[in-house]
């Protein structure tokens, strides 16, 4: 049975929610993981997005969830003119990222300290998104979830201290996937969560050994 969101669409500044909302949510997301504001971002298109992107104001949408902008903001029309003034440089390029959804795109950020994200994801109607890959390892989450991710050593006892630290202060794991490189590389955990987690836990999540960052996402 369809619900209401699934009929009325998200509220969004028009005029697609896959083109506006979705693109929207994508910046937003790549914003949050970067963890801090953007200094330049580098966003590569494919399929449709590639294709009519001024048009349906895709790039207006990405660039104002990159400055934090909901996909309600009535300042998403004027985002390129705000990144300016704000000191966020862009470039926008059409390319083949493959056997991808066509609302595909690759932001690649670097941060006001330096810091660098990539950051893969799919705007797949209605407003909503997928994100597939975060600094080239797979992440497969839609942020329709409180959603914590965890960079780590591929270690054994990471995720059972993981676990049980969200275990001891009732934080319900409702999905959780493990991605990694190779055995012994880079890794990700990726938590939704029925609760969020605040600063605090945050905090002793990254205190883990072995695990090299942390952060959380709240449900836009």
């Amino acid at each position: 049975m369809a619900n209401v969101f699934d009929i009325i669409g998200p509220i969004m500044i028009g005029p697609s929610s896959s083109h506006t909302a979705g693109a929207v949510r994508l910046g937003i997301i790549a914003r949050a993981l970067l963890g801090e504001s953007p200094a330049c971002a580098q966003i590569k298109l494919h399929g449709s997005f590639a294709r009519t992107y001024r048009g349906h104001g895709t790039d207006k949408a990405l660039i104002a969830g990159l400055l934090g902008f909901t996909p309600d903001d009535l300042r998403i029309k004027d985002s390129l003119q705000l990144a300016a003034e704000q000191g966020l440089s862009y470039s926008f390029e059409p390319v083949d990222l493959g056997d991808v959804h066509p609302n595909t795109t690759l932001i690649e950020l670097k941060g006001i300290s330096g810091k660098l994200l990539s950051l893969l994801g799919s705007s797949v109607g209605g407003g909503r998104v997928q994100i597939h890959r975060i600094n080239g390892l797979p992440a497969e989450f839609t942020g329709e979830y409180d959603t914590l991710i965890v960079y780590h050593k591929d270690t054994p006892g990471v995720i059972a201290a993981v676990t049980s630290l969200l275990a001891s202060h009732n934080i319900n794991i409702a999905q959780m996937k493990v991605y990694r490189s190779h055995r012994g590389g880079r890794s990700v955990i990726v938590l939704e969560t029925d609760e969020q987690v605040d600063e605090k836990l945050c905090r002793q999540v990254k205190a883990v050994p072995n695990v090299t960052g942390a952060i959380f996402l709240h449900v836009i």
